[in-house]
């Protein structure tokens, strides 16, 4: 464990806080890993102090930035994605450790970072526009998208690196700057992606301040972000409730949002299902990360003709289940990330 810390760059204690620098004004949060109890290392969180100045430093890498040609905007986020491959491994692992979920899903979520990369390079190259025909004679009509400048990205702890790649490499290509905010309950992970970025930013000579960090609660970060008019989108997954006020707030200063929020997923077994493929499917729904993900299986609904099969198929699955060590491979289910979550679940 002390050694997947160490490659990732991540002390004893950390500064939460990233536009260019590393600061931490505010409380302390002490990570506890799910996994065995012990405290991996504690975050600086950010102040409000630290607020300000880390989306004005973004502001102003977003000014250089969105003169920057796309395909040369591009070169930075290739250069990303190859060092996300380089530590795939230890990324994967520091995922485990934080969450609980297994270390078959901790290397898939790294690797959907890796390829978002990649598609975005791609992207990079294709900001097209249209040229439209005129009824005036000798004009012509053209069309061409400009940036939006600082996008915020709220992440939940479900998928703590994953989120921020889907939105961060599409931004950064189309040029804008993003500010994270992480979910307090995985804080290195943020931590060590942010540190990579930094890196690679460095080498490329593009300011690492478009790549902005802020850990802190909702009151120091998550509302002063949606009131924020220097921040036209925001990015934001978790609670259908915390959708709500983030979409009230938002769209209240017509600023846009995208959201990805927790539901009450159902899965439907009709009479002509394919039995073993829909048991899996219900079953591998309902464990996956614990049950701890936006599109987990809450509720199945069954066919009276089907739904004694089902059952007794999903008994036997969930009877055979490897739960434990989420670092061990054959285990199929680690914890749930807190104490709270269990409550949640149990009530």
């Amino acid at each position: 464990m002390q050694n997947v810390l160490n490659k990732l760059g991540i002390s004893d204690e950390n500064p939460g806080a990233f536009a260019g620098e590393w600061r931490g004004g505010g409380g302390v949060i002490e990570k506890i890993s799910p996994v065995d109890g012990k405290v991996l290392a504690r975050v600086r969180s950010a102040s409000a102090e630290d607020y300000e100045w880390a989306v004005g430093r973004a502001h102003e890498a977003f000014l250089k930035w969105r003169v920057t040609p796309g395909p040369v905007r591009g070169e930075t986020v290739r250069q990303l994605g190859n060092a996300l491959r380089e530590a795939k491994s230890d990324l994967a692992a520091l995922v485990t450790l934080e969450t609980g979920k297994i270390i078959a899903e901790g290397e898939g979520e790294v690797q959907e970072m890796i390829d978002i990369c990649d598609f975005a390079v791609g992207q990079s190259r294709m900001l097209y526009g249209l040229t439209i025909q005129s009824e005036r004679p000798s004009h012509r009509l053209m069309e061409q998208w400009h940036p939006l400048g600082v996008v915020a990205v709220i992440s939940a702890f479900n998928f703590p690196v994953a989120v921020w790649s889907w939105n961060a490499a599409l931004a950064a290509v189309c040029g804008d700057a993003t500010v994270w905010k992480a979910s307090e309950k995985t804080p290195l992970t943020a931590i060590a992606v942010t540190k990579i970025a930094e890196r690679v930013c460095r080498e490329t000579g593009a300011d690492p301040a478009i790549f902005t960090l802020l850990m802190g609660d909702r009151k120091a970060v998550g509302q002063r972000l949606t009131v924020d008019r220097r921040i036209p989108l925001i990015s934001a997954t978790g609670s259908t409730q915390m959708g709500i006020n983030v979409a009230q707030t938002v769209h209240g200063r017509l600023g846009k949002t995208i959201m990805e929020l927790g539901g009450n997923n159902a899965l439907i077994v009709a009479p002509s299902a394919d039995i073993e493929m829909a048991t899996q499917s219900i079953f591998f729904g309902a464990v996956g990360t614990a049950g701890q993900r936006c599109t987990s299986t809450r509720r199945v609904i069954l066919h009276e003709s089907v739904a004694e099969i089902v059952r007794k198929k999903l008994l036997a699955a969930y009877k055979s289940m490897p739960i434990g060590n989420p670092l061990d491979r054959k285990t199929l289910m680690g914890p749930l990330i807190d104490k709270n979550a269990v409550d949640v679940v149990q009530h």
